[in-house]
Order: structure tokens, then sequence, then C-alpha cells
């Protein structure tokens, strides 16, 4: 069809939107990430948001719809198995998630994994728990660098992390080690879907500090997806902040790390202001990252208020032929118990210049339609084994 030269998906990263029905099997019961942020600041300054239709898909607190609302917006519920980050995503691109990634949030690794990290690597390990990836080298960084062991941690999530101080470890070996624990946690009863390099800075407590050089190694999706299709096709397919590592580098053309969501904001700022064809994929991780898993209530509203300022520098350099899709992979919801990530329906807004109106539009139950949109946008078949059918007859 070709409607838009450029589309941008933008992923607020955790901002999920409610229950889904299936959320109690996840120990998700009445969660809700927007809603109760909105419930517990009253308001938040977001008048991009809110012209777009954000209030009128989801509302609370003191916040109040608008009567004509800007874009096109509908929940979107999750048919893939899990409520982590890589699932979402890939579902996004089409690929649905039928075995979740494995968590060790409770016990930690096990013994024999340990035991072959350290004899692949050369270090011992310390820490193998579930932690605050800021409170564990407080905890433990001094020992790190005065004995060289390497501290490894887990979250709520399916991932492997480890920790190097960037002057006594060097970050080339901590990656070394990276890549190591990646191949060892490819086996089925290790899987994991993410292990992650957590460089920092500073030679004891107080004065530790993680760095933007952080680095992700996540597992290549499952099949192919609509990035695949898209940069067969000789498309653009950028990707802003974990993108390329999620996918890890599958159908991407151009990758921009980014040092933060306010950062990965500016890039896309940039990148709209240039002339390509195709896709720009954002992620915008700090929601997730700094603000749910650390149940910040209102470090996480304040965030959607950087944000919005940032959206409406976008929204104004858009051109007459892009789409924007806002959208989440999942939810965090700052007031509920533990930090993991929690089971929820996410928003989906669409807004283009030449929309002829907005207003709701009907629900879908899987995140996968996006994908499907943007590939028969650009007359692009969606690889076989993929899930998901196109909505683009409603975005234009």
């Amino acid at each position: 069809m070709n409607e838009y030269k450029r589309i941008f998906v933008i992923v607020l990263d955790s901002l999920g939107i409610g229950a889904m029905p299936d959320s109690k099997k996840f120990g998700d019961e009445g969660v809700d990430t927007f809603g109760h942020i909105l419930e517990k600041m009253g308001t938040l300054e977001i008048p991009n948001l809110q012209k777009l239709g954000m209030l009128n898909l989801h509302s609370a607190g003191k916040m109040e719809k608008v009567e004509e609302p800007k874009g096109r917006y509908m929940r979107l519920g999750e048919a893939s198995n899990g409520k982590d980050t890589m699932t979402g995503h890939w579902e996004m691109m089409g690929i649905k998630t039928e075995r979740p990634f494995k968590t060790f949030t409770d016990t930690g690794f096990p013994p024999e994994l340990i035991a072959e990290l350290e004899k692949q690597c050369g270090k011992k390990v310390i820490g193998n728990k579930s932690a605050s990836g800021t409170e564990i080298i407080e905890e433990l960084g001094e020992e790190e660098i005065n004995t060289g062991a390497m501290i490894v941690y887990t979250s709520a999530d399916s991932v492997l992390q480890i920790c190097g101080n960037e002057e006594t470890f060097d970050l080339q070996n901590l990656y070394r080690c990276c890549e190591i624990a990646r191949e060892i946690t490819l086996k089925d009863e290790w899987r994991v879907g993410r292990v992650i390099a957590r460089p920092y800075v500073g030679r004891k407590k107080g004065e530790f500090k993680r760095t933007s050089n952080r680095h992700d190694y996540a597992l290549k999706p499952t099949g192919r997806t609509a990035l695949n299709a898209l940069k067969d096709k000789g498309l653009d397919v950028i990707g802003v902040g974990k993108i390329n590592d999620i996918f890890c580098g599958e159908g991407i053309t151009e990758t921009h790390h980014s040092d933060s969501s306010v950062h990965g904001m500016e890039q896309t700022i940039e990148i709209s202001k240039k002339d390509f064809h195709g896709l720009c994929f954002v992620n915008l991780v700090d929601f997730d990252a700094l603000w749910g898993h650390r149940r910040d209530v209102e470090g996480y509203g304040k965030e959607i208020e950087k944000f919005d300022k940032n959206l409406g520098v976008l929204l104004e350099q858009l051109r007459e032929d892009d789409l924007l899709i806002l959208t989440a992979d999942h939810g965090n919801d700052p007031t509920y118990t533990g930090t993991d990530h929690t089971r929820e329906y996410v928003p989906f807004v669409a807004y283009a210049k030449k929309m002829g109106h907005g207003g709701p539009i009907e629900n879908e139950d899987t995140f996968a339609v996006i994908g499907a949109s943007v590939a028969e946008n650009f007359g692009v078949a969606m690889p076989d084994g993929t899930i998901g059918k196109s909505i683009l007859n409603k975005l234009v």
C-alpha cells in the first residue's frame, strides 16, 4: 500500500494499562501500571499524550479525556506466554513465544552453571542472587575490586547480569565473560533471555556509579520477523536504544545506542529530520529499569512527563507521510509487590498528520498487529510462521 514512507514505533518500556484476564497465572492480580501511577500522582503534565488520546484509552486519578483526540487508540493483549522485554518485542514483529524464559529469582543460578562460568572466565563468582544492580555494587563492589572476583546476579527478569569495574575489570574482559555466559546459558535448563554486562566506576562504597557502557547479549529470535522481511526488501530498519540487542542485530540496518530514555527520544527527533524509507523502532528503557523495578511511582510519573515534552518536539517534526505508533512491551506496576514485570494489556496509540480523525479502534489480542501493519504498508510479506494481521486500513 505504501501509505507511509516512514513509520516510527516507540516502545515505552513497561507502560502497561491494566491486568490481562490471565494475569493471576503470572501472580499479577489487579495490576495497572499507568492507571496506578495516575491515581497516586493525581495529575501528570502530559499534554501531548492527552492530545493523542492516551487518557481516552485509559484514564485515572484527576486526569480527563479530551473531546476530539488526534490519534487512533486501542488496547493490545499479549498472545505469548510471558511478560518480559524480549517476548513483547519479538511478538510485535510476529513471533509468538510459547515456552517462557527461565528465571532464577528465588534461588540464584545453579551451582553447576556457576562452576562452569568460573572455569571458563577464570574468575570467582560472588553474589549469585536476585538483587538491584545499584545495591549489589554497593554491597560487593569493594570485594570485587580487592579480590578480582566478578559480581553475578539476576532479577525478576530472565537475565544473568555481570558487574565489572571499568578500571580494574576492564570492559573488554567484562564483555568476554558475558559472551561466555551467553554461550553457557543456551542450554534449555539454563535458558535465560538476556545476559547483561553492567560496568561501573568508583573505588569504594558511596562512590560507585554505573556507566552507559552496558551491553545486552540476547538470544536470537526463534524465527524470522517483520524486521528481516523489511531489510531483505532494501528498506531502512533503524533501531534506537535496546532494539539491536533485543533482536541480536537481526533485520537491523542502523543502530543507535541510547544513554537514557530522554537521549533515545533526542536521537529519534534527530533521525526524524533525515530522509529514510522504512521503520524507526525505538525502545525507551528507563521507565522499566529506573522506576518500575524499583517501585518508584513518582520517578516513573516524572519520566512520562519528560517523554511527553520530547513527544511534542517529535510531533512537530513529523511529515505528511509519517506514521507514529506508541506502545509498550509489558507492564511493571510500581505500586505492586515485588520487583517483577506485570502481565498487562499495553497501549496502542497511532497518529499521522493525514489521518482524517482520531478515536478508538477495536482492541486486538496480540502485539503482532504492529509488525504486520508495518509490513503491509511497505508491500512486504510477513515471514512464514509469524502471527498477526495488519490493521493498516484503520490507520489511514
